[in-house]
């Protein structure tokens, strides 16, 4: 057996665990909060008033033009010298969603805009409000758009929640980091939180590609259904 196999072994359930109990939740939790706080922003931008677009451009230009890493010091380590003190994974939940929501805001944006304004012209003139045809019309086709670019970022956002185990969130990074200190084996731990990482974001690319697909089947059955409706 290789020497390396027992502590491969040993050390994966505990990796595993933590990346379970911690990093699947961080991500989740910051994406589901990014995903709505982008939405808001893409509106605010499109739709909103003139005196806030300027904000909501500000507030793209600057979470986009910083790096994660820089943001997530801010929040946990800078803070508490204005008097501001968060628990670490609060901080990690706030830091990534403010990043996911300034990224996803310009996927939703394009996605509504990618949508003809022919759509929107005929919604209105079967007497829908701005609402009903955003909800009714619009959204439906925009999303079909959005899946393939925010099924990406949710991925990468697997994979980035290892920055958080710089402001002490014991996720899976974190622990076999602590593992390695133990043990001295930082080659065999780090490589082993490469492949649990892999292992997380290949099931999570063939859930997007099942959903793609799905949508795109969708999409071809009522394209059919409407020719069948004009002949």
């Amino acid at each position: 057996m290789p020497t390396w196999l027992p502590l491969a072994i040993d050390s994966f359930l505990p990796m595993l665990s933590a990346g379970l109990k911690f990093t699947i939740p961080l991500t989740l939790s910051a994406f589901i909060l990014g995903l709505t706080l982008g939405f808001i922003v893409a509106l605010l931008r499109l739709y909103g008033p003139a005196c806030l677009k300027p904000i909501v451009r500000f507030y793209v230009w600057l979470i986009r033009g910083t790096p994660l890493l820089v943001q997530l010091f801010l929040i946990f380590y800078a803070l508490p010298s204005a008097g501001i003190t968060i628990d670490a994974f609060p901080a990690a939940v706030i830091g990534f969603t403010v990043n996911i929501g300034a990224y996803t805001s310009e996927v939703i944006r394009a996605t509504l805009l990618a949508v003809p304004k022919s759509q929107w012209e005929a919604a209105h003139a079967i007497s829908m409000t701005w609402a009903q045809s955003l909800r009714r019309i619009i959204l439906p086709q925009a999303a079909r758009i959005a899946v393939p670019p925010l099924s990406n970022t949710f991925i990468s956002l697997v994979k980035d929640t290892s920055l958080a185990s710089v402001i002490t969130v014991p996720e899976m990074f974190l622990a076999a980091q602590q593992i390695a200190a133990v043990t001295y084996e930082p080659l065999i731990l780090y490589s082993e939180a490469a492949v649990i990482y892999l292992l997380f974001s290949s099931v999570l690319s063939h859930l997007q590609e099942r959903l793609e697909r799905k949508l795109a089947g969708t999409t071809v059955k009522e394209r059919s259904n409407d020719n069948a409706l004009q002949h």
